[in-house]
């Protein structure tokens, strides 16, 4: 089916994490400061990340799920941190 499969699992997160920045510059342009429209998919993203991450550990065999486990923690910290800012982007200036 596709040619790579294993690389567009793990580049599966990191694009769910550029896909939220994206989101929230977006939303905040064209709906305006705190629409729910733009916060509800950013409430399912980070939820998201998290169980591909788990879904990469669990099929990953022997020492790679080390590996797996190690970019799973480097990756969602970052991801939080970018999460939690583009939530406050999406929510503007309406506090």
């Amino acid at each position: 089916m596709f040619p790579y499969p294993e690389q567009y699992r793990l580049a599966a997160p990191p694009l769910i994490t550029a896909f939220m920045v994206v989101w929230s510059l977006l939303s905040r342009a064209l709906l305006g400061d705190a629409n729910p429209i733009g916060f509800y998919p950013l409430f399912m993203l980070f939820p998201l990340v998290i169980l591909l991450h788990g879904h990469l550990i669990w099929t990953a065999k022997g020492m790679e799920r080390l590996d797996q486990a190690i970019y799973a923690f480097i990756h969602l910290s970052l991801a939080f941190v970018v999460w939690t800012f583009a939530i406050m982007h999406v929510n503007g200036h309406s506090l």
